[in-house]
């Protein structure tokens, strides 16, 4: 992977009111929501690599609709903290679905979430590994 500066200089920056990274994590979001400092911004992105996992399992288990959203919502926000995007669209995504719409899109959506955690948790790696 590239050097950790170089990794830094090409984040892209969010316009304002629009979520906007080539990357699969916003390093600029996350760089803002930490006060740019680097020993949070580690500890926030392991806590969601971790995390992530958990709530991937709990929408696996999800028995209710409420067991669904209450999943997917807080691993949309866990998202969103950091700048994952594209995980936190597929999350919520995966929290406005109910009832039949639920069962009949559940595998999708599941997917649609680990592909993208897992491209999130993949660059993170990467990342730290530079740090």
């Amino acid at each position: 992977m590239a050097s950790e500066s170089a990794v830094w200089a090409e984040a892209r920056p969010a316009e304002e009111g629009r979520k906007v990274s080539s990357r699969p994590v916003d390093l600029v979001h996350l760089s803002r929501y930490t006060l740019g400092e680097r020993e949070l911004e580690r500890e926030v992105l392991e806590l969601f690599c971790s995390q992530s996992l958990i709530y991937i399992e709990r929408l696996r288990q999800a028995r209710s609709d409420k067991d669904w959203k209450d999943a997917a919502h807080t691993l949309k926000g866990s998202a969103s903290a950091i700048g994952a995007w594209r995980a936190a669209a597929a999350a919520e995504s995966a929290e406005a679905l109910s009832g039949e719409a639920l069962s009949q899109d559940r595998a999708l959506r599941l997917g649609e979430i680990e592909s993208s955690v897992h491209e999130a948790k993949t660059y993170i790696g990467a990342l730290l590994e530079d740090r």
